[in-house]
């Protein structure tokens, strides 16, 4: 009896097959700095000419439990965006311009079908930030995953100029927040949404409740985070130099904009008026979810937060919306005095 890898439950030959049909989709998603292709044993970057005093900046997160609905509508092309959404957001708050991405994507059996879908996605991404997609890891690990799952990890590296660091020593009381709208959810809180939506509420994917205006249950989870690199550098353009800015993920609107602070004299204060809340955190508030759990636990349908000085907010607001965003002015920058680091003006 001759006994194989294949025996064991991992499949070379699926292996090379997906490279090969990703080759393409990856070379769509690269930059003038990157040496070299996909399939070597390490990605190959320059540095861009123009900094003087360029830093390094890192980020890394996944897409967590939103890819559930992806296995449940056998949908996988939009994932990938959420991946490189969730890291080159986080490292643009300080300004800095992403350079490359790589991905992990680990699963029990690899179907190089759903693998082609899911890089397809990063590769849009990629494009979409202006990064270059320098490679990545695929793992096929029999007995680690239930049939038909598997899970993402990114990781992103983007550079910036000392001097135009962007990392919230500035703030002042008075100071303006510029919220940018997201596209829905988002990659955060999805185990509290399938449970409140589909358990609860008792919805499936392709229900269209009233409340989404015609869209299915499973097309609205699935909407692809928003990516706000390109926003946050028409501001930079412009001249507009906003003083810090707060990517909203897990821990919504209350736990993410005083990671921006660097002082506990301060705080946000927000004003809910000031913007539309998308139909699906009605939806989900209706199973019966609190409005303070919402808050942390959700977007609510402020994507990213930037702090500008109060004669900048009106420029501001023209920029992005020239950048395509739906930008409004949420809230100000306050003194504290003892109080919560967030607070609403209801």
């Amino acid at each position: 009896m001759s006994l194989t890898y294949k025996d064991a439950g991992v499949d070379i030959d699926a292996g090379d097959a997906l490279v090969e049909r990703i080759k393409s989709i990856a070379g769509r998603a690269t930059r003038p700095e990157v040496l070299g292709g996909i399939g070597g044993f390490a990605g190959l970057c320059r540095l861009p000419t123009g900094y003087h005093e360029p830093l390094l900046v890192s980020g890394t997160d996944g897409v967590g439990t939103k890819l559930k609905t992806a296995f449940l509508l056998d949908k996988h092309d939009t994932v990938g965006i959420d991946l490189v959404a969730m890291c080159v957001n986080d490292i643009a708050v300080v300004g800095a311009e992403p350079l490359f991405f790589l991905d992990y994507f680990a699963t029990g059996r690899l179907d190089p079908r759903v693998g082609e879908q899911v890089v397809t996605g990063i590769s849009a991404g990629c494009q979409q930030a202006g990064a270059a997609l320098l490679g990545g890891e695929t793992a096929e690990l029999p007995g680690m995953y239930a049939d038909g799952e598997y899970d993402l990890a990114g990781f992103c590296v983007g550079v910036v100029e000392k001097d135009d660091l962007r990392n919230g020593s500035a703030i002042a009381a008075g100071d303006a927040v510029v919220g940018l709208a997201s596209s829905g959810l988002h990659s955060n809180g999805h185990s509290l949404a399938r449970k409140a939506v589909l358990e609860v509420l008792g919805l499936t994917a392709g229900d269209t409740p009233d409340t989404l205006g015609g869209a299915t249950v499973g097309d609205v989870l699935l909407e692809p985070t928003r990516i706000y690199v390109g926003a946050l550098r028409a501001l930079t353009e412009a001249g507009i130099a906003f003083k810090g800015a707060a990517h909203i993920t897990g821990g919504g609107l209350i736990d993410n904009p005083p990671r921006t602070l660097r002082t506990d004299d301060l705080a946000f204060s927000f004003r809910p008026t000031a913007w539309a809340v998308p139909p699906v955190f009605e939806l989900i508030a209706s199973a019966g979810v609190e409005p303070d759990e919402m808050r942390r636990t959700f977007n609510m349908g402020i994507g990213m937060v930037t702090v500008v000085a109060a004669d900048a907010a009106d420029r501001a607001v023209e920029v992005l919306q020239g950048a395509g965003e739906q930008a409004s002015i949420v809230g100000t920058i306050v003194e504290r005095n003892g109080g919560a680091p967030v607070r609403f003006e209801d």
